[in-house]
């Protein structure tokens, strides 16, 4: 009969010390900068949390869902793998809305989730997951339980690698409740690159049409702004004269809305895209899938005459795009190696975008008027997150977004994501005041992300847009064969009251439904320096 296993004794720094699995995962999450945990306990995940450092924070969420999301802002503005601890099945089903939103945001994420324990897992006990590898499965990069407790270190630090590695995502670890006290060595510092440079064949093919070209345009997605190529694109057109057009659904403001190259935004539309694109003869499109559609569509992708070129970090997108020039690579990388040509030939500037004609106060407060004047009192290094998904084209009119990582929504489209998300944003830019910009609908799926905010004292002004109705919905049907007259089942939302429920999560809150009010109740909350709730009723 054996005896139990001997302690690891482990030498750092000439001081030799006795490793626990908590032990070696808590100095890999120091190394790595994960020092602050988001998380919703359960009880399959406490022994992680005994004996929490003082230099680490947990951020608290109170539903799962919440938790992901606000791990996914905090993450995209930091620029680092973010660290997430869910209950089990339950929690990462309860989860998962916002890890696909993160498979599609590509946000790097490490997951943990508990698992019973090991020695009870054959008789399927209370709040064990049977298959917790595959739960998360297809939106996480990768996903393990390690086949021992002494694994789960190295398996952590093969995690937070994958999530980084491009094109960037979540991951999941398993973890059983009896792994976290057995014994365990520390994971070696590794360096690990980040970036993969095009293939600098393919980049030339690109760069010889792009100068060949007479009216270029250019496509910019969300993965510009996540690869930190904001500069680099604007130098791009403006060295091409190119006419610069955002992608469609994209979840960042990757090119300043007020350039004089600006065109604006492409639908979700294959048609609609091509009439768009009509005239030019060379379109690029530089972090983006060329193209996200929304409805089925026919004909061909790209108008007649021209030729498609893609910049891409994601080898799948690449791989689907229906016709071009693909390269799979940095977005940065490319795009410099893109400007290191020689000057191209002398283009005519493009016409430039009519403005939108100005919204005038009404007696029932228009979208256009309540974000026209959002844009007037907020200061242009204010952070916007948003979902308020039937706002969406009056906010691309009204609201321009002109700085770098000053704009955040979903890629994914499932709701949930906005509010959770300001909380992680606000958590990863201390000082930054954040602006959630969010649709009554939209709001209720991630409402306790309120209470974060408030026991953070985060500033964030949470700005509800009250339609009383998931008017995204109603104003879709049509394209599914509904009349003007018929009536939508599940789209009415009266009755809400967004003050009461701010107010009990610890926020302050204003309801506006007068025009006349609404500038210098904006100016107060985003003034404040506290997390605060506007309802604005809307037309």
């Amino acid at each position: 009969m054996t005896g139990p296993a001997p302690l690891a004794v482990v030498e750092t720094a000439a001081q030799t010390t006795t490793a626990t699995v908590r032990d070696a995962v808590v100095d890999l999450m120091r190394r790595f900068g994960m020092t602050s945990v988001f998380a919703n306990p359960g009880s399959t995940e406490l022994p992680m949390f005994r004996d929490f450092p003082g230099d680490f924070r947990y951020v608290l969420g109170l539903q799962e869902a919440s938790v992901v999301g606000m791990a996914d802002g905090y993450a995209q503005v930091t620029r680092n793998a973010a660290f997430v601890n869910l209950h089990s099945a339950a929690g990462v089903g309860n989860a998962m809305g916002n890890i696909f939103t993160a498979h599609k945001n590509r946000t790097p994420m490490v997951i943990t989730a508990g698992q019973q324990a090991r020695s009870i897992l054959p008789f399927d006990p209370f709040l064990s997951s049977a298959q917790a590898t595959e739960l998360p499965k297809p939106y996480v990069k990768w996903s393990i339980e390690p086949a021992r407790a002494q694994d789960v270190p190295l398996a952590i630090a093969r995690a937070y690698y994958v999530a980084m590695m491009p094109p960037r995502g979540p991951v999941l670890v398993s973890v059983p409740v009896d792994d976290w006290d057995q014994p365990a060595g520390f994971v070696p510092v590794r360096v690990v690159s980040t970036e993969l440079r095009p293939q600098p064949a393919v980049l030339a093919q690109i760069g010889d049409a792009l100068d060949a070209s007479d009216r270029p345009a250019i496509v910019v997605g969300a993965a510009v702004d996540r690869d930190n190529a904001w500069s680099e694109v604007v130098a791009l057109a403006e060295a091409h004269n190119a006419r610069v057009w955002a992608a469609p659904m994209s979840g960042r403001c990757s090119f300043p809305e007020d350039h004089r190259l600006f065109a604006g935004f492409l639908p979700a539309m294959r048609e609609r895209i091509v009439e768009l694109l009509g005239g030019h003869d060379l379109i690029l499109a530089i972090g983006a899938p060329a193209f996200a559609y929304h409805v089925e569509g026919a004909g061909p992708h790209i108008p007649a005459g021209a030729t498609l070129c893609q910049l891409t970090e994601d080898p799948d997108t690449a791989a689907w795009a229906p016709v071009g020039i693909s390269a799979v690579g940095s977005i940065r990388l490319g795009v410099l190696d893109l400007l290191a040509r020689p000057a191209p030939k002398v283009r005519l500037l493009p016409p430039t975008r009519v403005a939108a004609q100005r919204a005038d106060p009404s007696p029932l407060i228009s979208v256009a008027y309540a974000l026209q004047t959002l844009a007037e009192v907020k200061r242009p290094e204010d952070i916007v997150v948003e979902e308020a998904p039937s706002a969406r084209p009056v906010m691309q009119a009204y609201l321009p977004i002109t700085r770098t990582e000053t704009f955040y929504t979903m890629d994914s489209g499932g709701l949930g994501y906005g509010m959770p998300a300001a909380v992680g944003i606000a958590l990863g830019k201390p000082g930054s005041r954040v602006i959630c910009l969010i649709g009554d609908g939209s709001s209720m799926y991630s409402i306790q992300a309120l209470w974060s905010a408030a026991q953070r004292k985060l500033p964030i002004t949470f700005v509800i847009l009250n339609n009383r109705r998931y008017a995204a919905l109603q104003d879709f049907a049509p394209v599914f064969g509904f009349s003007p007259t018929d009536v939508v089942q599940g789209t009415e939302l009266p009755d809400i009251d967004f003050v009461s429920l701010a107010k009990g999560m610890g926020c302050a809150a204003t309801r506006v439904s007068d025009a006349g009010d609404l500038r210098d109740v904006l100016e107060r909350a985003l003034s404040c320096g506290a997390p605060n709730v506007v309802e604005i009723q809307v037309a």
